[in-house]
């Protein structure tokens, strides 16, 4: 099919009705998100099979590795801010040379972020609490997955730069496919078949990075083929000239998203203290936090491209209905889902685990946080807004004190009072207060760019 051809398929973003273009962009971006995540609990779910040491160790992982994968995230929300407010205001061909900037600058940043990381495991690991039992095991998997942090920057890069141009669709699929070769892989993989030998652990990494592998190849070539990036690598100037561009969004940006596993650690610090058993489940429900806040991840990805093109165009008051609606959609989804989880939550516990000890924490978890996901939805959005309309600053300042002035200090305290059930109650707090904050915040900013509009127009 030819570009122009997809080009005609894509939501009107500066014309089309906002809530019919929205659910256009957001219902794809939602089925390949499921899959994913759903892919990445069967990750979960056959690691666990090893053992309870084994759960722990991955869940040990999880702070470390989405500090690689947030760096991705920053720089394709970088890209996706840049490239929308060119096709926005009718320059393709700046697009292009941007989008082939975002691919060459991830590439370089993360692998150098993953020697980085591969020469301090053990250090890193023991600040967050891993025991000498479990760092075998985090060894196996993080010296594969760091090889492969370097597949996923292209994917992801290469997928913000399809949803700056309006395509979510194909995003989703690309998503997809990789979740489940990753699905398929691990059983294979992990516990062996034939020739294959057993790798245990680290064979749920060699999975994910065949499928990231996979995900590479396909990106670039429909880039290509849709004619949004280059057939070419950047020179040196263009190079430098793109990255300060991307950059000057995707570092804050970057830097916002990081702050989360940091947070995350300090976390999950606190509940290694509780045992292995306590580690495990917060795993667990980590990885069950995806799933129910797919809704919210799905509009992250699809509402900036919408606010960066209306943005370019100068239609603000397009930028405001579009967070209005968005905002309205997840606090009534979220509570949903919390109503869901509560009622479905000795049924997941028991999916997840055999231990009793593990599955009442997780049943813990599930009674109380998701009561929160939609409160964190909303600084979620309004963070991802701020990005579009090139305010990462804003977004950074707003993902400190989230994280650092309420999530942490409150669940910190929660813990010393009320063990887990205080901290996990204190999480629900922190997201209440923060969530009231991103939203008064943005619509303030909202207003002062409408007043700005209106000294340039007279």
């Amino acid at each position: 099919m030819s570009a122009d051809k997809q080009t005609n398929k894509r939501p009107d973003m500066l014309n089309g009705p906002i809530q019919f273009t929205l659910r256009k962009m957001t219902i794809p971006m939602i089925y390949g998100m499921i899959m994913l995540m759903t892919f990445g609990l069967v990750d979960t779910f056959f690691v666990s099979l090893l053992g309870t040491e084994q759960l722990a160790a991955i869940s040990f992982t999880f702070p470390v590795t989405f500090t690689l994968i947030s760096l991705n995230i920053g720089l394709g929300i970088g890209t996706s801010a840049i490239i929308g407010r060119y096709l926005g205001s009718g320059d393709h061909s700046h697009a292009k040379e941007f989008a082939t900037g975002s691919l060459m600058l991830a590439t370089i940043m993360v692998g150098a972020l993953a020697v980085l990381g591969l020469m301090t495991i053990e250090p890193v690991f023991a600040l967050l609490g891993a025991s000498e039992t479990l760092m075998p095991y985090i060894k196996d998997y993080m010296i594969v997955w760091y090889f492969a942090g370097v597949f996923l920057a292209l994917p992801m890069v290469g997928n913000s730069v399809l949803r700056a141009s309006g395509d979510t669709k194909t995003p989703s699929i690309i998503m997809a496919a990789g979740g489940g070769v990753n699905a398929l892989l691990d059983p294979l993989l992990i516990f062996g078949w034939g020739p294959i030998p057993a790798m245990g652990i680290q064979g749920a990494a060699v999975a994910t990075a065949i499928a990231w592998g996979i995900g590479v190849i396909w990106i670039l070539t429909l880039l290509v083929k849709r004619h949004l990036m280059l057939p070419r690598l950047l020179s040196f100037q263009e190079l430098r000239f793109t990255s300060g561009g991307i950059l000057k969004i995707g570092l804050p940006a970057a830097g916002a998203n990081m702050l989360t596993p940091i947070a995350g650690g300090v976390l999950t610090k606190i509940v290694s203290g509780y045992g292995a058993a306590a580690v495990a489940a917060w795993g667990v429900g980590n990885r069950l936090e995806s799933i129910a806040s797919i809704a919210v991840l799905a509009l992250s990805m699809s509402l900036p491209p919408f606010i960066s093109q209306n943005f370019g165009a100068e239609k603000l008051s397009r930028v405001r209905d579009a967070y209005s609606i968005a905002i309205r959609f997840v606090l009534i989804w979220q509570f949903g889902v919390f109503v869901v989880m509560w009622l479905l939550s000795p049924f997941i516990a028991a999916a997840f685990t055999q231990d009793p000890a593990v599955a009442k924490l997780i049943q813990l978890f599930l009674l109380i946080v998701p009561l929160g996901y939609g409160l964190q939805g909303i600084v979620i959005l309004t963070n991802s807004s701020f990005n579009a309309m090139h305010k990462p600053m804003s977004a950074l300042i707003l993902s400190v004190i989230r994280l650092f002035v309420f999530l942490v200090p409150i669940s910190l305290v929660g813990s010393l009072l009320y063990d887990l059930e205080g901290m996990f109650w204190g999480s629900v707090v922190a997201n209440l207060l923060m969530g009231a904050l991103s939203f008064f915040w943005f619509k303030r900013q909202l207003s002062r760019e409408f007043s700005c509009l209106s000294e340039q127009l007279q």
